[in-house]
């Protein structure tokens, strides 16, 4: 008795023990006792007999009818699974509000030719969040497994990476020195860094010589260090906070951010330097970021000269006028003169084609505003850095600003005046140590801010209870005096305690905020009755507090002590109307405390103190002055009691910056040494008065000069880099074009549906409202872990919260598809492109190819008919992977009009009847084959002539970065600076033959391949 095959040649078949493999029978063999299967699996054949596979049955048939919604989820799960380069995946995809300018860096980021990125935007802009958009446009597009931040140590003890990650349902965790070590020594051991430590923040100060190069004082230590790990880490992405503080090539931090950026998939600076091209630290970063391109001065100074005539070209065609395309031509060939133009411009296949566009007789307005894109990408730094400046986006309000000078009280100049003579006495008898000038400096700001917590807060200092994260909110390191200093410490100010204590208890200052808080309840007058008041002192905040619930006022506390639960909590409640019994009138915040979530609801703000570093000014401002803003105006009271350093520093640094007339537009760097001067002359005690106000005068005169100089110098060269801010209209039509309705909440809830009917009829999404219920019972949700942990072994954070609903018991689970829905429900799971749902809902119709459709739709131009119609997948494969959703319909008419219609058709009336005929099909096939083959033939040719063209600019840009590391390797004498030059060689070279090969590959593979995903009819009514 012979056996019958199961299974035929070609069809696809699983492994019985191994479901998740599949792979296609070649061959069959029923020779045996049992029938043998020869399966190509993997790349590879093998054997196996019939009782080890199973059918392939995953998936819907090829050819099986799809419905409207079906139809429209099969697209959805496509453009999911095979990401394209020009559509953005980060819209919707965290929990902030939409702001437009903030996906231009995401944009310049996916189109370049390497993935690194500068952003120079100003302060307030909101780089933090732009690198959280890359960050989730890259997980779209791949597996994201280790990602590293390095940043200052304070914005770690803030937590303020660890809050904005959270945005993006990211957890990150901090390293100290200890972890590090032990990442690298595991690293040594193991040839790759340590799983449970892949998403990590690092501070700048612990990279120290003996983490890199295994030394301390140039001795070697024996233990693991970065530069002799083989393999080196190698990170999906490194983001680089306030990078500038790495542009010295000198320091130990500069050495380790080369060398986790040379080896890492990504890189991200930011920081807020000005494009200047005398700026060292741009020339700096930029030769960090991309010494492939920025090899030494030379090549940074000449990368802008061809900007002028690029600009020049683009501003020819967005104006169109007579005879613009010769006159375009024409700057062009002049770029192509310059001495970087000659290298990296003539012969440049993209040059060339823009030229031969304009040579065009014929050239619509469609082809004009493709061709500006065009002329702008050629900018020689348009790939490599993004600059947003507050000035540029326009001003969100009219900052109102009112200084509101309180005097002391007898009692409290008493008190003040005592402090200041014992700080003076303290400071002598100690000869000056630095830790004891700070601690005594913050005392006094303390006293300056609120006179009524200075007991408590002296005493926690001495005795040690205030943590690094409130020194952090005073904008203070650390308060490290010895036991000896703090017992003199001790000695000296029992006497100001005990007036503190016993301070009368009228309070001028606090009697004024209450007075301007109940001003706002007056809706006659003010429409928006919330106040926000800061203080960068918790003893400041607790003490109104208690003054205000007394004066019966309705007010919040939220410092970086509090859970983010009860900060969530507190937002909502301040949030509410007015007259909800639940509403707060009035919030008490410290820097720390208002990170992370947004107040734009809210239109006055109280400094009841103010920092001394400009840029906490700006980020308090930054929480009503900004997106979103309804007021036209923000009122900012800041309270000031006169003859006080703080009122000195307030008149002649902040008011004299502007800062509370309009944002910050500063270098970062000049803002520090202004923050550093301003504690430089706090700390010295032995200045008089007069002494004071001269070196402030001085810090006018130098710092906030060369602030303003900087930003005028700035304006003059921008053209240089070729960086023109757009409109907020072309702003908002660049993302609208990079959008595809196929990924908006609509198509992803309408894929979920299509998934979750797929399993069982009770699964469902509940809710009208942007917030929703998913719906699942026991046994759906073991369906749902089964493909969850099909899709993927990696334990993300999403993925974890995912998996930990499936296997508890509740059936419900809140949701959303709006990012701003979820930032004011955090418990709420964000449903975006790379949430595991949607990544197991687009996984089940992968499979799905060549389905039918039969749809009916109304419009009032389009020809009247049934038209029957083919979608097409394309995969571009060339120097980046791309994909392309081409439609082939009969009627040529409606050809570029059918994946709008899809959006609105609902299922034929005649489907069961309608079927589309095999010579429509032929047709339809043939067509898209000469339309494939003249497209092929086309980007072949494209590919290769830039490939051949990127080889010869790859090979001069290496030949000139070999000889400049040869030259810092001969001039090194030290052994550990010798092995770091030695390793950057090595990396270098091993990064052109890397790139050298993929162009190779590029060239030789460079393809378009296709698949039939849908064919069927549609039928033109009008209505």
């Amino acid at each position: 008795m012979t056996n019958k095959p199961e299974f035929e040649r070609g069809q696809l078949v699983r492994l019985q023990s191994q479901p998740e493999q599949c792979g296609a029978v070649i061959d069959v063999s029923e020779s045996g006792p049992e029938v043998q299967y020869t399966v190509l699996l993997g790349g590879k054949t093998r054997k196996f007999f019939a009782s080890q596979l199973i059918a392939d049955e995953q998936g819907v048939d090829s050819g099986e009818a799809l419905s409207a919604d079906g139809c429209r989820a099969l697209l959805t799960a496509r453009y999911i699974n095979h990401p394209g380069t020009s559509t953005l995946y980060s819209l919707n995809a965290a929990r902030i509000d939409f702001i437009a300018y903030q996906f231009r860096p995401v944009l310049r980021f996916i189109r370049a030719d390497r993935p690194r990125l500068l952003i120079a935007d100003g302060v307030g802009v909101g780089k933090t969040i732009e690198a959280g958009l890359i960050l989730r446009e890259l997980q779209a597009r791949q597996e994201i497994n280790s990602v590293l931040i390095i940043c200052p140590r304070p914005l770690i003890t803030e937590k303020k990476w660890q809050t904005e990650m959270k945005r993006f349902d990211q957890n990150f965790e901090h390293f100290d020195g200890a972890l590090l070590r032990h990442c690298v020594s595991e690293c040594d051991l193991d040839g790759e860094w340590p799983e449970n430590h892949r998403f990590g923040i690092v501070p700048y100060s612990i990279l120290n010589e003996q983490i890199i190069s295994g030394t301390s004082k140039g001795k070697k230590t024996g233990k693991p260090c970065l530069i002799d790990l083989d393999p080196a880490p190698r990170f999906d992405l490194v983001i680089v906070d306030e990078a500038h503080r790495v542009s010295n090539s000198e320091t130990n931090a500069h050495e380790a951010v080369r060398f986790f950026c040379d080896n890492a998939e990504a890189a991200i600076f930011l920081t807020a330097t000005p494009l200047q091209l005398g700026n060292n630290d741009l020339y700096s970063l930029l030769n960090l970021l991309r010494p492939d391109v920025v090899i030494d001065r030379d090549s940074f100074q000449h990368m802008s000269e061809p900007n002028p005539m690029i600009n020049a070209a683009a501003n020819l065609a967005r104006g169109g006028a007579d005879d613009w395309k010769a006159a375009a031509i024409g700057k062009l060939e002049e770029a192509e003169a310059t001495s970087w133009g000659r290298t990296m411009l003539d012969g440049n296949p993209e040059v060339e084609a823009i030229k031969l566009q304009l040579s065009s007789p014929k050239l619509s307005d469609h082809d004009r505003v493709r061709l500006i894109n065009d002329l702008e990408s050629l900018h020689t730094f348009s790939g490599i850095i993004n600059r947003t400046r507050r000035r540029d986006i326009g001003d969100f309000t009219t900052r109102n600003s009112q200084t509101v000078e309180i005097e002391f009280t007898d009692s409290q100049r008493m008190l003040h005046d005592a402090l200041l003579k014992v700080q003076a006495e303290i400071l002598a008898d100690l000869h000056g140590s630095m830790h004891v000038k700070f601690m005594m400096t913050t005392i006094r700001r303390q006293a300056a801010s609120c006179l009524f917590g200075l007991a408590p807060f002296i005493e926690d200092i001495l005795s040690r209870y205030v943590s690094e994260e409130e020194l952090s909110e005073v904008d203070v390191d650390e308060l490290n005096a010895d036991p000896d200093e703090l017992e003199t410490i001790a000695e000296k100010v029992k006497a100001v305690v005990a007036m503190a204590k016993n301070l009368d208890p009228t309070d001028p200052k606090l009697e004024k905020v209450v007075e301007l808080v109940e001003q706002k309840q007056d809706a006659k007058t003010y429409p928006n009755h919330r106040v926000m008041i800061f203080s960068s002192f918790r003893h400041t905040l607790r003490y109104l507090h208690d003054g205000l619930r007394k004066a019966g006022i309705r007010v919040g506390l939220v410092h970086g002590g509090i859970p983010d639960d009860e900060r969530t909590d507190v937002r909502k409640r301040f949030e509410k109307p007015k007259d909800d019994p639940d509403a707060f009138d009035a919030v008490l915040f410290s820097e720390v405390g208002c990170e992370g979530l947004d107040y734009q609801f809210c239109d006055c703000m109280i400094n009841y103190d103010l920092p001394w570093n400009p840029m906490r000014v700006e980020q308090r401002i930054g929480r009503i002055d900004r997106n979103g803003q309804k007021s036209k105006f923000v009122s900012i009271y800041n309270m000031i009691t006169p003859d006080t350093v703080d009122a000195d520093i307030y008149e002649r640094c902040l008011m004299r910056i502007g800062i509370f007339e309009q944002a910050l537009g500063a270098s970062e760097d000049i803002l520090g040494k202004i923050t550093s001067k301003l504690q430089d002359i706090a700390v010295k005690s032995e200045l008089s008065d007069e002494e004071v106000r001269e070196r402030l005068q001085q810090l006018e005169d130098n710092e906030i000069r060369q602030l303003q100089e900087e930003e005028k110098l700035e304006e003059r060269q921008l053209e240089l880099f070729g960086i023109e801010m757009p409109t907020k209209q072309r702003i908002k039509e660049e993302v609208e074009d990079a959008s595809s309705y196929w990924l908006e909440p609509g198509a992803m809830n309408n894929l979920l549906v299509t998934y979750l009917a797929s399993l069982d009829g009770s699964a469902a999404i509940l809710g009208e409202s942007p917030l929703k219920t998913l719906r699942a019972n026991e046994n759906v949700r073991k369906q749902l872990l089964h493909d969850a942990r099909q899709l993927s072994t990696k334990s993300s954070t999403g993925q974890r919260e995912w998996e930990k609903w499936l296997k508890g018991s509740d059936p419900h689970l809140a949701m959303t598809f709006d990012g701003q829905c979820a930032n004011e429900n955090r418990s709420a799971q964000l449903v975006t492109p790379v949430h595991p749902l949607i990544r197991q809902a687009a996984n089940s119709l992968d499979a799905v190819s060549d389905a039918e459709v039969h749809l009916t739709v109304s419009d009032p131009k389009l020809p009247v008919g049934v038209h029957p119609f083919a979608v097409f997948q394309w995969e571009l494969i060339g120097l980046r992977r791309d994909l392309d959703i081409r439609v082939i319909a009969k009627d040529e008419s409606v050809n570029e009009h059918i994946l709008s219609l899809l959006q609105l058709a609902v299922d034929s009336e005649a489907s069961d009847e309608r079927s589309i005929l095999d010579a429509d099909i032929d047709e339809l096939d043939s067509r898209h084959y000469v339309f494939w083959k003249d497209a092929l033939s086309s980007y072949r040719n494209k590919i290769v002539d830039l490939a051949k063209f990127k080889q010869q600019s790859l090979n001069a840009s290496h030949e000139g970065r070999i000889a400049m590391l040869n030259d810092r390797l001969k001039s090194a004498s030290e052994e550990k600076i010798i092995r770091m030059r030695q390793s950057e060689i090595d990396r270098a070279n091993r990064e052109y033959e890397e790139r050298s090969a993929e162009l190779t590959r590029s060239s030789e593979q460079a393809d378009i391949t296709t698949e039939r995903i849908m064919i069927g009819t549609i039928e033109i009514t009008r209505g």
